[in-house]
């Protein structure tokens, strides 16, 4: 090749690892030219081959570059003898010893020197200086550095580093491995700590299996080193005095992590496998509630706190978070704890946040890491400005096997860790009967954390010594895998042997380890085994404070406050340039206060959220286009027409007294509604917001909705005020744009577990946020659930006077002002809600076409649950004349609320009246797609509503007596 005289060949800069990576590029090169990176391209495209460059270097002599060191070995081999480290680096996952009952023999195949043209002797020639930057002082040849990096990379602990895409991490993951940073040297007295763990971990085990024979327990045995590895990293976070440290997990090893890692006395869980009384512990201030729901939940599903250190700036509060079977549904919960734990929102503006406050601790089953999507959204938050929590530790605890499934059946990718990979994150692969190796590998996963802010994974690999449960037999679905179980030691005594053998530990002292923790579990036994039998839970009743429901209050706000609240909501800085368009839009807010003046529902949003700053209640609202809203209704964030820059007036409102944080969330709903609702429970002062971009997209967190939102507070005592706006009408739209499903919220509705509404104006919207704020942090909140409008947004029907917001509070019910006064006349009482409630009134409003409205009165039930009954009731009472109740939806007559509503119908109609339907029949897509025939549909209902036609009659038993 010839050299151009007025530029020097650039690979002469290139040695050691360096000169091997750019090898391993150039022959991804010559396969695929646009593989590579484009400045690679252009210089292989000048240069040629990184080999090349010997040519020059024998001209000029081998002194003359560091890249062939004194012994004047070969630069061919040389660079081959670099590109074996590299790959030793790469790929020594693939060789490694990372499972307990298998060997791996693959490291002799695939780093054997003669596949990159090189003989023992060739790498004894080169010096170490020359293939490895940096390289150890006691490394003096390649032959040395083969033999360093194999013993680093393809022992019982396995790196996975090659996918980083940042050099400088990539670079210190490096160092730690090679230099070995992170294998401490533990003292006689942490190595007989540790066996003291295992052996406590594996005797509460077997202690249970024996105790309580047949009982579900998921035991960890197999991965036991589990219970240490939290240790350690609790040990770490609390030494950096961390305040909060948030763990979820699903059932499998969870009674271990609760006895020993959160401290649960043993007596407390022999209780619970007994179904007796035990003295009952908590910490203070736990957000955890000790004393569980109502109903309760199984022991392997329960939460605790734990506090280390006196209450106060240096304590640290350990945290394992309730979790259903739902396996890995809590990782966006416990991302929520620590996000709200690392916020301080009680100032105005954007809440300042501090990610070593807390962090969080994720574990997985490898089964469900891979397998279920809501790791993937969860993994997706990590980087996310509105979620991301300055790292979180993630740790497989890898059986192997998921349920009865093999891993061949249970992922497409080798590891069960892979999906990491696409999230940027580090990966350990570790032996879990290794384990000074596994609390190596969780220290470098929390230095990690702390240093750079990012997640780490740990995948450590073990097995399942019992089936899924303690009834199962797994020799049916894996006999040989069990055959070696069966005959393969506990890591305990795997351990023990190890110290015995090192003199660390003599056998007397591992013997009196045993008794300590057996006479322990016996004694924490006896305390609790002749307590009577009882089931506290099965008779157990919801609390006076939840059946009372919220009471009513007064949530209006001063007409002079809302004035000047609404001029702050319109200023922006100077100079800031506002799209023209909306300009006018938002201009246009300030004649809301004029004479006669009406507020549109974003207004009297924007509103309500600047009064309940202004009381001192943070706000957090998020969703896929909350910013602007996805219906452009909101702007609540700004964009600079010229610089892109954004402002958010709620953010700087003189009158606040807390902060404002608005998000724009990814395309996730699952993710982010967990997310959102472990903010809240950990942050109960907090008005928490989640909007879906349309109300059936909340379909994909229906699993959040059943088990955590729904839920949470009976199964567990955890409270939560979380807000669900879900827009919601029958519009033309189609199948996929119509219906919130009020239905599916509606069956979840029992023990006034949380309230669910469709509204009809601005000012109830108004009211109902002020009184959901208002009572955050009290006994009686729960979950708010509003079916939300989108083409009603705009709607003059809706908007309200605004004396309205000054005055009274929420109404569970309103009634069509213009109809029901002649009471002797009314003989049909329509009940309706929502956007059907509007589209009557509309046909109301025109009253010259209906000769027939002195008949009938419209109320709408803005509070769908709980029901007002109390107050439908006494309308019945007030017309004497009262023929039928008619309930009118737009949503098909098994959709919507009309199950829900219609035994309560019956109950009031007390078989003096009938009760009747007017709506779409039976269908099984929520709405049709040709908005003519909506139209016509919608066009039929009102018309059938008012002019006293009926199309179903029903008796108090509810068989159809007249179809017409």
């Amino acid at each position: 090749m010839a050299i151009d005289e007025n530029n020097e060949n650039p690979w002469r800069g290139f040695h050691g690892p360096n000169l091997g990576y750019v090898m391993e590029q150039y022959e991804r090169y010559m396969d695929n030219a646009d593989s590579v990176d484009e400045q690679l391209k252009e210089l292989f495209l000048k240069w040629g081959s990184p080999l090349s460059v010997e040519t020059e270097l024998v001209k000029e002599g081998s002194e003359a570059s560091s890249v062939v060191s004194a012994n004047k070995a070969n630069v061919k081999k040389v660079l081959q003898a670099a590109k074996l480290l590299e790959d030793i680096r790469s790929n020594g996952h693939l060789a490694a010893s990372i499972n307990p009952l298998e060997k791996n023999n693959q490291g002799e195949e695939l780093f054997n020197p003669g596949k990159y043209g090189l003989h023992d002797a060739d790498l004894k020639a080169i010096s170490a200086e020359d293939v490895w930057e940096d390289a150890p002082e006691e490394i003096k040849t390649a032959a040395d550095a083969v033999q360093r990096l194999k013993d680093v990379y393809t022992n019982t602990l396995a790196y996975e580093f090659a996918h980083v895409h940042d050099h400088t991490e990539r670079a210190w993951l490096a160092q730690m491995a090679e230099a070995g940073a992170l294998h401490r040297s533990l003292s006689k007295e942490e190595r007989a700590r540790l066996l003291k763990r295992l052996t406590e971990v594996e005797g509460f085990e077997q202690f249970l299996h024996k105790t309580f024979v047949g009982q579900k327990r998921f035991s960890i045995e197999g991965v036991d080193m589990l219970v240490p590895m939290l240790d350690e990293v609790v040990r770490e976070g609390a030494g950096d005095g961390v305040h909060n440290i948030m763990i979820g997990m699903a059932h499998r090893g969870r009674l271990s992590v609760l006895a020993h890692v959160l401290e649960k006395p043993y007596s407390n869980m022999f209780a619970e496998f007994l179904h007796v009384s035990a003295k009952p512990h908590s910490s203070p201030d736990s957000l955890m509630e000790i004393s569980t729901g109502w109903t309760g939940d199984v022991k392997y599903h329960l939460g605790r706190d734990r506090l280390i250190g006196a209450s106060g700036k240096n304590s640290t509060r350990v945290t394992l978070a309730n979790n259903p079977s739902h396996l890995e549904f809590v990782d966006p919960v416990v991302e929520g704890f620590a996000r709200a734990a690392q916020e301080e929102r009680h100032k105005a503006g954007h809440p300042e946040q501090d990610v070593s406050k807390s962090f969080a601790v994720l574990v997985h089953g490898d089964a469900a890491f891979p397998g279920q999507g809501i790791v993937s959204e969860t993994l997706n938050l990590g980087r996310l400005k509105g979620y991301q929590t300055g790292g979180t530790i993630h740790i497989i605890t890898n059986n192997l096997v998921g349920f009865t499934t093999d891993s061949s059946d249970s992922r497409s990718t080798r590891y069960a860790s892979d999906l990491a990979k696409g999230f940027d994150i580090p990966i350990v692969h570790v032996n879990a009967d290794d384990p000074e190796a596994c609390l190596a590998a969780t220290y470098l996963a929390y230095q990690y954390r702390k240093r750079f802010k990012k997640d780490f994974l740990i995948d450590l690999v073990g097995y399942r010594r019992f089936g899924h449960n303690e009834m199962d037999d797994p020799t049916v679905t894996q006999p040989h895998v069990y055959k070696k179980i069966n005959q393969h030691p506990t890591v305990k005594a795997l351990y023990a042997a190890q110290l015995q053998t090192k003199g660390i530990l003599s056998l007397e002292e591992v013997e009196k380890i045993d008794q300590d923790v057996q006479t322990t579990l016996q004694a924490e036994y006896d305390k609790v085994s002749g307590n009577k039998k009882h089931d506290k839970k099965a008779g157990a009743e919801v609390p006076e404070v939840i059946q009372k429901g919220i009471p009513d209050m007064n949530t209006g706000v001063a007409t002079e406050t809302l004035r000047e609240l609404n001029r702050e909501l319109l200023k922006w800085p100077e100079g800031f340039n506002v799209y023209p368009k909306l300009k006018r839009i938002l201009e246009r807010r300030e004649s809301a206060f004029a004479d006669g003046g009406k507020v549109e529902w974003a207004v009297a949003e924007a509103l309500a959220f600047a009064a309940i700053l202004e009381d001192g209640t943070p706000i957090r609202l998020t969703g896929q286009d909350v910013e602007r809203g996805t219906f452009a209704q909101r702007h609540l964030v700004l964009h600079d027409a010229e610089t892109n820059k954004t402002f958010s007036p709620l953010q700087h409102l003189p009158q606040a007294q807390a902060s404002f944080a608005v998000h724009n969330s990814p395309l996730s709903e699952a993710a982010v509604v967990g997310f959102e609702y472990g903010y809240n429970v950990f942050a109960p002062e907090t008005l928490v917001i989640w909007e879906a971009q349309y109300g059936d997209f909340a379909n994909t967190a229906q699993a959040l909705f059943d088990q955590f939102v729904s839920a949470g507070r009976a199964k567990w005592g955890q409270r939560s005020g979380l807000v669900l706006l879900l827009p919601h009408g029958y519009e033309g739209q189609g199948p996929e744009h119509s219906s919130a499903r009020p239905e599916r919220f509606l069956q979840l509705a029992a023990e006034n577990n949380w309230t669910v509404a469709n509204l009809t104006s601005a000012a109830q919207y108004f009211h109902i946020l002020r009184r959901q704020a208002a009572s955050l942090g009290t006994e009686y909140v729960r979950p708010l659930v509003i079916m939300t409008p989108k083409s009603l947004l705009r709607n003059t029907l809706t908007a309200s006077p605004y004396l309205s917001l000054s005055e009274g509070g929420f109404q569970t019910v309103l009634e069509q002002p213009q109809l029901g006064k002649e009471v002797d006349k009314v003989k049909r009482l329509i009940l309706t809600t929502g956007k059907m409630a509007i589209d009557l009134a509309a046909e109301v409003e025109l009253g010259k076409e209906h000769q027939n409205l002195d008949g009938l009165h419209i109320v709408r039930i803005e509070q769908l649950y709980p029901f007002p009954k109390e107050k439908i009731e006494a309308l019945i009472q007030r017309y004497p004349n009262l023929e039928e109740i008619v309930w009118v939806q737009e949503e098909p007559k098994n959709m919507g609320a009309w199950h829900y509503v219609v035994p309560i119908l019956f109950e009031l109609a007390a078989g003096r009246v009938t009760v009747g339907y007017i709506g779409r029949p039976d269908r099984s897509s929520p709405s049709g797609g040709d908005p003519t025939v909506h139209k016509k549909e919608q066009e039929r209902i009102i018309h059938q509503a008012l002019k006293h036609e009926r199309i179903l009659d029903t008796d108090s038993q509810g068989k159809v007596l007249m179809n017409s």
